[in-house]
């Protein structure tokens, strides 16, 4: 009888410690921190990192290996699934129940034709963690975004998408770039990649604008990059189209150039995966370099494949 006692005085008393401890690194915020009819103004020069906590209202942090993050946490928001791009541990549930640790991912100003001027500040979510630890090597960053416009000396914000997707490995999505795919158009690129301890690393284009009322995913390129192998190896590069009159959703030009080298059945050089355009001459033959340039254009609600990829060989063996 003694020993439970024990035990149950342990057990509270652990809760107790892990509830203190939690409230001193998360911040409790309230549900309206995800509502994406938000409106914030903001003086000119425009500072992200006091922006972003103007967002996410949590207990910021700085650590010297400028590893900067906002901790939050909302016990009253309702989660809501979004997919991770390594599709491992499927969906995440956002916000996390354990706290958010939210970053500044990237900063990016832009003009229209008119001389408007915009930014587009992105951010990266994990979970919360008093160190601010990201680890899960199949987990992603799941990216949010605000868009803000300038009027005088004030930036205001025109959208606000607290989270869309997750990519990239240990919690951390690779940086957005910026892309022109019509007239005063314009969208982001995010080039996924991971792999096993070892292993190759497999890459994927994901292409993200705002369509139907929001930000999301509306081209997805498989096979756009590999990395981490012995002997094989490719990457990819887009051109958008600007020669077809289309005005909006221009078509896209995407470019691979690699090498395919048998692997040699050791430990550490095993058979990759390869783009299926390669696929038959890598069943006959040992090595060989090649091109491959595909077309994908805007239908519907998403970019897809037209036409047949164009394959150049070189270098056979």
């Amino acid at each position: 009888m003694r020993f439970i006692y024990t035990f149950i005085f342990v057990l509270i008393f652990s809760n107790s410690i892990f509830s203190q401890s939690q409230e001193t690194f998360l911040k409790k915020v309230s549900d309206t921190i995800l509502n994406t009819s938000r409106t914030l103004k903001v003086p000119d020069p425009f500072n992200a990192e006091k922006t972003t906590l103007k967002l996410f209202p949590g207990k910021i942090f700085h650590y010297p290996d400028k590893n900067t993050f906002i901790n939050w946490i909302c016990k009253t928001c309702k989660p809501q699934d979004y997919p991770d791009a390594n599709e491992m541990d499927g969906d995440q549930s956002f916000p996390y129940s354990e706290g958010v640790a939210t970053r500044i991912l990237k900063n990016i100003d832009y003009s229209d034709s008119k001389g408007n001027q915009f930014k587009l500040l992105f951010f990266n979510h994990s979970a919360g963690d008093e160190d601010g630890l990201q680890v899960s090597r199949f987990t992603g960053g799941l990216v949010g975004l605000a868009k803000f416009a300038k009027n005088g000396t004030i930036w205001e914000m025109k959208s606000f998408q607290p989270a869309i997707t997750a990519f990239g490995s240990f919690s951390q999505s690779p940086k957005p770039e910026l892309v022109q795919i019509g007239e005063d158009q314009y969208a982001f690129t995010i080039r996924h990649s991971n792999g096993g301890p070892g292993a190759p690393y497999y890459g994927i284009l994901y292409l993200i604008a705002g369509f139907e009322g929001r930000y999301q995913p509306i081209m997805q390129v498989d096979g756009y990059s590999l990395s981490n192998s012995p002997n094989s190896d490719w990457s990819s590069s887009y051109t958008v189209v600007t020669d077809n009159g289309k005005k909006f959703f221009r078509d896209f030009i995407i470019t691979t150039t690699g090498t395919y080298r048998q692997a040699k059945n050791t430990e550490d050089d095993y058979e990759v995966g390869v783009p299926e355009e390669i696929a038959a001459m890598a069943k006959t033959k040992k090595e060989f370099d090649f091109v491959i340039e595909k077309r994908f254009s805007f239908k519907g609600k998403k970019y897809t494949l037209v036409g047949k990829p164009v394959v150049k060989f070189s270098k056979i063996k």
